[in-house]
């Protein structure tokens, strides 16, 4: 099996029940196409780049997964026809580091503990 990191970009008005539908269509995507989820990560609305579709913004949903090459091309497929999706990205990995999370939010460590200024 192979390891792969697979995000998708959902329009910037889903809301969050649309977001959670989304995150298990796809996760049940590839479960059911003999693929394994090994984390998967919300990482919430962000700007893009570049106006796609009249968007400024997205949602990004970030998948960490194990799975044979042939899935990755369903899955592309089925994304490429979701209307609530502006892009996706699939990059394969040797290896998965599932310690740190690039996009907690600013007054959180790479760990999930809080970061507290101290007053002298």
């Amino acid at each position: 099996m192979n390891l792969y990191e697979h995000t998708i970009v959902a329009r910037q008005d889903a809301s969050s029940s649309q977001i959670k539908q989304l995150t298990e269509k796809y996760s049940n995507l590839v479960i059911k196409n003999k693929g394994e989820i090994v984390q998967t990560q919300i990482w919430g609305l962000m700007n893009l780049a570049y106006v796609i579709k009249k968007n400024k913004k997205g949602n990004y949903i970030h998948f960490k997964i194990k799975a044979p090459a042939s899935l990755v091309t369903d899955l592309e497929k089925n994304e490429s026809m979701d209307k609530n999706l502006l892009r996706y990205m699939t990059v394969k990995v040797k290896k998965f580091d599932l310690k740190t999370n690039f996009f907690s939010s600013k007054d959180e460590d790479n760990t999930g503990n809080s970061l507290k200024k101290k007053s002298n």
